[in-house]
């Protein structure tokens, strides 16, 4: 019988739909104590000393670079297969974007090429967790670091609180994975994660931002400067305003309108009061389904599991047919469509884009990106997911491809 299997829908349970209707019968639903307190549990969910709740993970990468003064002439290193939002901020900031091509083995950055292309220009290497897999954060991290004699802060600007190019993790895939026993959150500068609404843990819409004292700016300097870049540059939050009846507020810069709201705000704190010992689970369960299932096929290549250095969030499972390419992909993806059932690809790379054809990006020249990309499906992956659709789902790849 034809099931109806979508892709990626959200876990909201009862205590989520309890917790909106509390914060919108209580008057306030904008920016106020529920985004201050899951900006609380947020930093102590990933062991950092601050955390700040935004509206996307791509308001908080580029919030980031704009804070830090990346500007027109500057370069900013990263992945090519990673979704666009992660360079369109390194352009959106004038500043250009240097792809490092991911390594044969897996997903993540080739930490060699990654060393290679650290210059004087580098202001920042923003690295992402594939699928919810982190990447080696110490390798990457001691490679900044030994390449930090380039480093030339550009004045007037908070590099100059910095020796060294930022190091940004895009984590928007591994809120809940660990690296070396620690939960993904800690291992960079800055780590961004997303909450929008197919991800493992969501407000719907929002992204945030764990950090501690960064170069020789505390955690509290930093958090006032997300603030005010956040909110057009207030000096005041509608909260602050409030509670202390004071009306009056100045504008110190040209800031944006990033923050969260408490609706949202109200929605990530039920799913994380539930999500190690729920929602995490239940991913793990279907991933090991999936790989119970399609390792019978030596024509599937499954994705990286879990080793004495990571533990991955099972956000995505990506799977790749040997010998595909583009063409044959696409015929099983509608063939599995005409079963009933959604997939996707994760993702287009980055330098295969009009926008970035047309600045001179060429994907010849990342080649492992294009090899995972023309053979590579993602799976339908969430927590409700039941254990006889994931047999449908295998019955029907091992029966097509």
């Amino acid at each position: 019988m034809k099931r109806i299997i979508p892709f990626s829908p959200p876990d909201i349970d009862e205590r989520d739909v309890d917790g909106v209707v509390e914060v919108l019968k209580s008057g306030w639903i904008t920016t106020g104590p529920k985004t201050k307190e899951f900006e609380k549990q947020l930093s102590r969910y990933c062991q950092t000393k601050s955390a700040v709740a935004l509206s996307s993970a791509t308001a908080g990468l580029f919030l980031i670079l704009k804070m830090f003064g990346v500007k027109k002439g500057d370069e900013v290193i990263t992945t090519p297969y990673t979704f666009v939002a992660t360079s369109n901020v390194i352009l959106n900031c004038d500043a250009t974007p240097v792809f490092v091509d991911i390594n044969r083995e897996d997903f993540n950055l080739n930490y060699d090429k990654l060393e290679k292309s650290i210059t004087e220009k580098t202001k920042a290497v923003i690295s992402v967790d594939y699928g919810g897999w982190p990447v080696d954060y110490e390798r990457i991290g001691d490679i900044i670091a030994r390449k930090k004699g380039l480093f030339r802060p550009s004045k007037g600007t908070l590099q100059e609180f910095i020796d060294a190019p930022l190091f940004i993790s895009d984590a928007a895939h591994s809120f809940g994975a660990s690296y070396k026993g620690k939960k993904v959150g800690s291992g960079a500068d800055f780590t961004v994660f997303s909450f929008h609404a197919v991800k493992n843990l969501t407000t719907a819409e929002g992204g945030g931002v764990t950090f501690s004292d960064v170069g020789s700016l505390s955690f509290q300097d930093i958090y006032k400067k997300f603030m005010l870049y956040s909110l057009h540059g207030q000096n005041k939050d509608a909260l602050e305003k409030y509670k202390n009846n004071s009306w009056r507020y100045d504008i110190e810069l040209a800031g944006y309108k990033f923050n969260m709201t408490d609706i949202l705000a109200s929605l990530g704190l039920t799913q994380l009061a539930r999500y190690d010992g729920e929602i995490l689970p239940k991913r793990e369960k279907i991933f090991s389904l999936y790989k119970k299932y399609l390792s019978k096929s030596d024509k599937i290549i499954l994705p990286e599991f879990d080793n004495e250095i990571i533990t991955g969030s099972k956000h995505l499972f990506p799977i790749r047919l040997k010998d595909y390419n583009e063409t044959k992909r696409d015929e099983l993806m509608k063939k599995l469509l005409e079963e009933g059932i959604s997939s996707n690809v994760h993702f287009i790379p980055i330098p295969m884009f009009s926008l970035y054809k047309s600045l001179g990006y060429d994907i010849e020249k990342y080649p492992e990106s294009y090899r995972k990309y023309e053979n590579l499906i993602s799976l339908p992956m969430y927590s409700r997911l039941l254990d006889e659709d994931v047999e449908y789902i295998c019955s029907a790849i091992l029966r097509c491809c």
